[in-house]
């Protein structure tokens, strides 16, 4: 994937506002629901996510601005120590590993010194090169990171739209073992859940592997923010509408719909449109629209006019209530 910073359009001096700010912009333009002509839209936005994911992340952003992870969120390869890498500079693929584990020959023969969980495919490049043993001593077995008959279970991060958590989707994933597998996210899924995958994790060297555990990460939505199994999002309402009222069309996870705004309605205002939130054990949750009465992009003098007149005429206090 290329630069996140470069995806979002910001430097990577700038600020959570900025970014923020930045992602937002994008979203609404990229968002597929724009663009229903453009095929490659989605791909746009799935992309702009991934990138709000690392950079808009403290702790993910830190790491990647470190070298630590790529721009996908994966661990970097930096090299094992004992063969001509920096000492611990070392980054794993494996489990439970805070770096890869090290070796050396010397005059006590074969020397493991570990690290954390070793990496598979060492136990092939030693015995080819020393015949199964090294100086007398036989090589530690490689056949699981961390060692043991049975293999290890890995960790795998998926991030996917808030509209493929809300209906469910079928994605593919590539695993740090480097196998491409499907995984099958079911609807109203939400942030930080897992899901765990039978024997696709790291193998031992009785052939057994462990299980794949997958968190996944919603992404934000440049409208909608999840709130349980309801959805919220500010409602733009003219001010002759707030006054008037009228019918206005509320987009929703299924299509836009109309919503009968009362006259005289205010900013702040919430009305609930039932089942258009997200899936739940208890059937689906509702959306949640709070008005938001935005003034014309331009105030001319006829508007200022009729504003004073009809201040003169009819003054009020909204504020009278307040301590």
């Amino acid at each position: 994937m290329r630069d996140p910073y470069t995806i979002l359009g910001v430097s990577k001096g700038a600020n959570e506002a900025e970014i923020k700010a930045a992602y937002r912009k994008l979203a609404k333009k990229h968002h597929p629901d724009a663009n229903k002509s453009d095929p490659k839209a989605a791909s746009r936005f799935a992309e702009l996510n991934a990138a709000y994911e690392i950079v808009g992340d403290d702790k993910k952003r830190k790491a990647f601005d470190s070298g630590e992870i790529d721009a996908e969120g994966k661990p970097r390869f930096q090299g094992f120590e004992g063969f001509g890498a920096q000492p611990g500079r070392g980054q794993s693929y494996g489990p439970n590993a805070s770096q890869f584990e090290s070796f050396s020959f010397g005059q006590d023969g074969f020397q493991r010194r570990a690290g954390g969980g070793g990496g598979g495919g060492f136990e092939d490049l030693l015995r080819g090169m020393f015949g199964g043993r090294a100086g007398g001593f036989e090589t530690a077995d490689f056949g699981a990171p961390g060692g043991g008959a049975a293999g290890q279970d890995l960790q795998a991060a998926l991030t996917i739209s808030l509209p493929e958590a809300a209906k469910g989707v079928k994605t593919r994933l590539q695993l740090p073992t480097g196998k491409e597998i499907e995984v099958k996210i079911p609807a109203g899924l939400t942030s930080g859940q897992q899901i765990r995958l039978k024997g696709q994790g790291w193998a031992g060297p009785s052939g057994r592997a462990g299980d794949a555990i997958i968190t996944v990460t919603v992404a934000p939505h440049p409208v909608f923010t999840p709130d349980g199994a309801d959805l919220r999002l500010d409602l733009p309402v003219t001010l002759y509408e707030a006054v008037l009222g009228g019918k206005v069309r509320v987009p929703t996870l299924d299509g836009a719909v109309e919503l009968a705004i009362p006259a005289g309605t205010n900013s702040g205002r919430t009305f609930r449109l039932k089942g258009k939130g997200l899936a739940a054990k208890s059937g689906k949750g509702d959306l949640l629209a709070t008005v938001r009465v935005v003034l014309p992009d331009r105030v001319d003098d006829e508007f200022k006019k009729l504003m004073e007149k009809w201040r003169a005429d009819n003054p009020y206090d909204p504020r009278k209530d307040l301590a």
